[in-house]
């Protein structure tokens, strides 16, 4: 057995464990990291309810945590220098252990209470972005709220349609209502690692990669699957919409065009929907969008030079510019229209929130910052313009897209697209002023949908593993960025609750008043100061050189 198969297997065990952490803490019952779940006890979810003390389940989940950031980091290590295993496997396990967290009360915060007081309050007749939890305390569901018990619901109208649908079926249980929408959220999950599946079908080291980076990534399934966050309801929609855009015609289309109107319109339709779930998915637009407005103009140069036909032409080009960010547009602001006023009211307050555990609380806060205070309007203003400069710093340090070879058809094009929807999307994670670890799970998703060469000693960029020392290239070294981010960021929020009504005894405050105010945002800061660096220092590779491919299958 070879060092890189010791590697992954290694990896593998190590995630295997930390995925077991988490299990036993959800599986154990309320605690400090699970919050009760009024309902008939007959009903799901379901726990043992042996009431474990705050000192083992956030131990629990710093270790798990610890182990699964080793296993992924071990197995992409692996992955790059030779190590392979189906990644259908990965799939199924992940399948697996998505169910599993389904049928458990939700760990790491008290959202899901949230979430099912927004939908009973669209059920019972009241405005959820308009309504607070506290101004309706007998209703049994909507008095079980603990976290935010003064602020309207945050999220986008196609989010509160999925919580009312799981106030339907959950009546005035809150132990239904959450089932109901993990129910829905382990759909999406499952969902985007098909998409991802299908999106890097034909190349089986690029296939493993996103089974590993999604999958069969416990962080991911910690973040999203077990917290019951509506997060990956968005990117279930965001990541379709980009595989409708990215991926090549079929042969008997005939297709001339870069991409047909009807694929734009489709892509746009998807995309807004996602951004009608949360909007900051929106941001993943702009690959497409940029591609486009890249094709206009050539378009535009062609006709002008009398190289295209008319029928063509600018007109042609500038009709699929407009189209796909004019579809989502249209699709996220009639949401927001049917949801009532009120909807647009909560886009704003959100916008100016700063977390503790980001970068920006060094300079703002609710106590002020920690080396000078800040307008909050300032703050805004320099999160959008770093990320701008991060994306552009990326786009920089990304390799040129090789020509894919799916079902007989190559394309640039979509790997463009996917490429700057990735650069735009990591930007925004690193430089927003608000943070949460279920937030990364759009950088996990985009960073599955890109290839990542690795270069040779010689500096020349390898699409396949070779027996020689390679070097992963600039893009590559964005995954041990963002899982580092990711795994500071589980560790700043144990747990991600209000620490006085979770029960979080007073020996642990640090983990608020130190790790989670202080520390993280010192370690983030060092996180993107190195995001900096990697994309400065590198240099543009030219794309890799894609070798057709035997059917995956098992290594000889």
């Amino acid at each position: 057995m070879s060092r890189a198969d010791r590697a992954g297997y290694a990896g593998l065990a190590a995630a295997a464990l930390g995925l077991a952490c988490f299990l036993t803490v959800a599986l154990l019952g309320p605690s400090v990291m699970e919050p009760a779940l009024p309902g008939g006890s007959g009903q799901p979810p379901y726990s043992l309810g042996v009431r474990p003390s705050p000192h083992l389940v956030i131990v629990l989940t710093a270790i798990g945590a610890g182990l699964s950031a080793l296993g992924v980091g071990l197995c992409l290590y692996a992955s790059r220098r030779g190590w392979w295993i189906s990644p259908r496997i990965l799939l199924i396990a992940g399948g697996v252990a998505a169910v599993a967290f389904m049928f458990m009360p939700p760990i790491g915060s008290a959202d899901h209470l949230n979430y099912a007081a927004y939908g009973r309050m669209a059920v019972t007749g009241n405005d959820p972005y308009a309504t607070t939890a506290r101004g309706l305390p007998a209703d049994p569901v909507i008095g079980a709220v603990q976290d935010w018990r003064d602020a309207p619901t945050l999220y986008g109208p196609i989010a509160t349609a999925q919580q009312t649908f799981a106030s339907l079926i959950g009546g005035r249980s809150v132990r239904l209502t959450v089932f109901v929408m993990s129910v829905t959220e382990v759909v999406a999950f499952l969902t985007v690692g098909l998409l991802l599946a299908h999106a890097t079908r034909g190349d089986r080291e690029r296939r493993l990669r996103a089974a590993l980076l999604w999958s069969a990534n416990p962080l991911m399934l910690y973040a999203l699957v077990a917290g019951a966050h509506n997060d990956v309801l968005a990117l279930a929609f965001a990541v379709a919409g980009l595989v409708v855009f990215a991926l090549p015609d079929p042969p008997w289309s005939h297709q001339t065009d870069a991409r047909s109107l009807g694929r734009c319109v489709a892509a746009g339709i998807l995309i807004g929907a996602g951004a009608a779930v949360k909007i900051n998915v929106a941001i993943v637009a702009g690959g497409p969008a940029w591609i486009l407005l890249r094709d206009w103009w050539e378009a535009r140069r062609a006709t002008g030079a009398g190289r295209a036909p008319a029928r063509s032409g600018a007109g042609a080009a500038a009709v699929r510019l407009v189209a796909l960010p004019l579809t989502a547009a249209v699709v996220t602001g009639l949401a927001y229209l049917m949801a009532g006023p009120h909807s647009f009211d909560q886009l704003g307050r959100a916008s100016r929130a700063v977390a503790l555990a980001t970068p920006w609380h060094l300079f703002a806060g609710s106590g002020g910052g920690l080396l000078l205070t800040l307008p909050r309007s300032t703050v805004q203003r320099g999160a959008v313009v770093l990320t701008v400069v991060l994306a552009v710093l990326l786009l920089r340090a990304a390799p040129r897209p090789g020509v894919r070879d799916v079902g007989g058809v190559t394309d640039t094009t979509g790997e463009d697209a996917l490429r700057v929807s990735a650069a735009l999307a990591i930007a925004w994670l690193f430089a927003a002023p608000y943070a949460l670890p279920w937030y990364d799970g759009l950088g996990w998703a985009m960073l599955a949908l890109v290839s990542t060469p690795v270069a040779a000693p010689d500096g020349r960029p390898v699409s396949t593993p070779v027996a020689a020392p390679h070097r992963p290239l600039a893009w590559s070294r964005i995954d041990g960025l963002l899982l580092a981010r990711t795994t500071v960021l589980v560790l700043a929020y144990l747990p991600a609750r209000d620490p006085r009504l979770a029960g979080l005894p007073h020996a642990l405050d640090w983990l608020v008043t130190g790790v989670r105010s202080r520390v993280t945002p010192a370690v983030l800061t060092a996180l993107l100061m190195a995001l900096v660096v990697v994309a400065v220092r590198a240099r543009r590779a030219p794309a890799p050189v894609r070798s057709p491919r035997a059917p995956a299958g098992p290594r000889p």
